[in-house]
């Protein structure tokens, strides 16, 4: 029977609550790691910095004490969340040094199985200085991530990260390309800035509600023999009333190249790759 046991870093943020909670819904024994206790404690949680080793293996350990039970895997989603409010260093030096930590944690402690979150921030596009467009739409998994800021290139270097712990080990890690997350308190805020397009723009105006990335880590976990992977998870509609491509033709004019047919309110951000190797399938839509 496979673990339900569980480790989640950065349980305390914003996203990570809602992913503690499916998970104990769904079974699961879960710790949170994380430098804060949470707002809302559902589980146990163990305080650490994740930019320490030592840190790492004694909180990793810590879970495993009076069980003989191995980990079902690791959701690392601990990470200073975005570029420019933090020195460009330091959210450099902590989300490279946290993932690399984590895996290497993993690795020493015989855990096979990691979800890292990643993001549609490494394509450049949203922090980058002067918009530019995509070089085609919708986005996918090889379009070139070209970002200037410290954030993009963090989540660019865990991929790689994840890339070389699955050559040394063997280990299963798939690294979500998050798209823009939205818990549901944060609906209403974004149907009430339908008629300003241009406040969502530089995310491609994808979103993924925190509910639907819960789940997609769960699987990220419970799915076997998926190598290594960067997979776009992003919500199938965009966050917008308008049509998708009268969006495209005011705001995007430049791009000329389209993979495939746009209709409808349909994403810009392609999810196909989650939903073929993950099974994900979106649940929670914006209501308006």
């Amino acid at each position: 029977m496979p673990s339900k046991r569980i480790i989640v870093t950065g349980g305390s943020g914003k996203a990570g609550h809602w992913i503690v909670k499916h998970l104990i819904e769904e079974g699961y024994e879960v710790v949170n790691v994380d430098s804060r206790q949470p707002s809302e404690p559902l589980c146990r949680t163990i305080i650490a910095d994740l930019t320490d080793m030592g840190q790492v293996i004694t909180s990793f350990s810590a879970f495993n004490t009076g069980s003989r039970e191995p980990y079902a895997g690791v959701i690392h989603m601990a990470a200073i969340p975005r570029a420019h409010e933090t020195p460009n260093n330091e959210v450099f030096r902590v989300n490279s040094m946290s993932t690399y930590n984590v895996l290497e944690g993993c690795a020493i402690l015989g855990i096979q199985k990691a979800v890292i979150a990643s993001s549609e921030s490494s394509y450049g596009i949203c922090f980058a200085t002067d918009f530019f467009e995509p070089q085609y739409l919708p986005v996918d998994e090889a379009h070139p991530q070209l970002p200037e800021d410290s954030y993009g290139l963090s989540k660019i270097v865990n991929e790689a990260t994840a890339a070389t712990f699955h050559r040394r080990t063997g280990m299963q890690v798939v690294s979500l390309r998050i798209g823009n997350i939205l818990c549901p308190e944060d609906h209403a805020g974004v149907i009430a800035s339908f008629d300003h397009p241009e406040y969502r723009q530089r995310v491609l105006w994808s979103y993924i509600d925190s509910r639907d990335l819960a789940i997609a880590c769960r699987l990220g976990i419970e799915k076997d023999d998926l190598g290594c992977e960067a997979v776009i998870l992003a919500a199938d509609d965009i966050s917008n009333d308008r049509d998708t491509m009268d969006l495209v033709k005011e705001y995007l004019p430049g791009v000329s190249e389209f993979k495939r047919e746009i209709t409808g309110r349909q994403t810009l951000m392609a999810n196909d790759r989650a939903k073929e190797l993950l099974g994900w399938r979106q649940r929670h839509f914006l209501e308006f």
